[in-house]
C-alpha cells in the first residue's frame, strides 16, 4: 500500500472514530433523517450532531437534501458504511500466537525474501 492510499484511508477511518458520529451512521442505515428527527434520538445537541455530520459529510460518507431551511441526510457510500459497521459489530476473537509461532513466521518470511530475491 503506497502512503498517499494509508493516508486516505487513515482520514476516512479518523470520520468512523467517534462514538456520536458512529450512532449517527447507525440511524442513518435505518434510513433518511433530519437533524431535528436524530436530536430527538441522540443524547447530544443539534449543534453538535450538526458538527459531526459535518465531519461525515467531508468524509463522503454522507450527504443531505435540503427543503428550505431542513436538511436529511442519508449515507452515500452505504457498502462501505455497511461493511465497516458489520466488522465493528462481528465478534471476532483476539489472538494469542507464542513465541514458537512468531518464530515460525519470521523464518518463513525470511526464507520467501531468500528465494525472491535468487
Amino acid at each position: 500500500m503506497d502512503g498517499d492510499r494509508a493516508y486516505e484511508w487513515a482520514e476516512l477511518l479518523k470520520a468512523f472514530a467517534h462514538p456520536t458520529r458512529l450512532q449517527i451512521l447507525g440511524e442513518l442505515r435505518k434510513g433518511t433523517r433530519c437533524v431535528t428527527d436524530m436530536e430527538e434520538i441522540l443524547p447530544v445537541t443539534q449543534v453538535n450532531i450538526s458538527q459531526h455530520l459535518t465531519v461525515l459529510r467531508n468524509a463522503r460518507l454522507v450527504d443531505f437534501a435540503q427543503e428550505g431551511a431542513l436538511r436529511c441526510y442519508y449515507i452515500s457510500r452505504p457498502k462501505l458504511v455497511e461493511g465497516v459497521l458489520a466488522l465493528l459489530s462481528a465478534d471476532h476473537p483476539v489472538l494469542r500466537k507464542t513465541k514458537e509461532q512468531i518464530d515460525r513466521e519470521k523464518g518463513k518470511a525470511e526464507r520467501e525474501k531468500v528465494a525472491s530475491r535468487g
